[in-house]
Formats: C-alpha cells, structure tokens, sequence
C-alpha cells in the first residue's frame, strides 16, 4: 500500500494524488500524474483528451485531504467529503502526461469541517484555483 493510499480512502481509478511534497498546518504540496491511460479520456474529447475541471478541483481536494491527514491534523478514521466548491477558475488545460503540483492553503481546519483554497500548476503555468470546504466524518 501507498504512503498515500495510507492516507485517504481513494483508490484507482479514482485516486488522483502520487506524492505529498510538503505538508504542515498551514500548506500542503502534492503532485500526480495524469497518465494517457485515464479513465475519462476515453469519452472526455476522445480526439482532443483534456483533463475534466471537475477532476481538478476532487484532484486538489484530495491533495488537502491526504496533507491534512499526513501531518496528524485529522485522525486516521476521519472521512471527508465536499459540500461547496467556491471561486473556481479553469485557465490552462491539463493534458495527458503532464504533472500538476498542488498548492494548498489550509484556511481553517476543525473536526467537523476543512476550509481549503488551492491552485493547480502544471509547470509554472496556473492551470486551476478554487476554494473548497469539506465535511468530515468519523
């Protein structure tokens, strides 16, 4: 099992985070891969494949989350789920075979809620920012 699959619940072909670089209580980064072989490439602009926004943003959201969970801020039972996506903005497409570098701000971290805002870079290009708030469940 993964240093990551040790930290959140996701799994293939749903996991969307490879590597924590950095995490205490205030940032996160992380990085993944999005392989040719993705799922939703297939019937996501099958002749132009294009990362969905959607899948961005979960993308950021786990990378807070399995952050969160590396540095001991919510414990190892703890389940998390989005309940808002705010002020997201897509301005660069994510291709196959690029890497994203998350980088996370913990806004404010409770036992029953995490308040999050990130970007996506993809190099030193910004390619996503959004604010987000998760649910958490023991």
């Amino acid at each position: 099992m993964s240093e990551i699959e040790q930290l959140i619940p996701h799994r293939a072909p749903f996991l969307f985070v490879d590597k924590i670089v950095a995490a205490d209580a205030g940032h996160i980064t992380a990085t993944h891969v999005f392989g040719e072989g993705e799922f939703f490439f297939k019937g996501h602009f099958p002749t132009y494949p294009v990362v969905p926004g959607v899948i961005l943003v979960e993308t950021m959201a786990q990378a807070g989350g399995a952050g969160l969970r590396k540095t001991g801020v919510l414990g190892d039972n703890a389940l998390f789920f989005l309940g808002t996506i705010d002020k997201a903005k897509f301005r660069r497409q994510v291709r196959p075979g690029e890497e994203a570098r998350m980088e996370i701000d913990n806004l404010r971290v409770s036992s029953r809620m995490i308040k999050q805002a990130g970007k996506l870079y993809v190099g030193d290009e910004l390619a996503v920012e959004a604010e987000w708030m998760c649910l958490v469940q023991s």
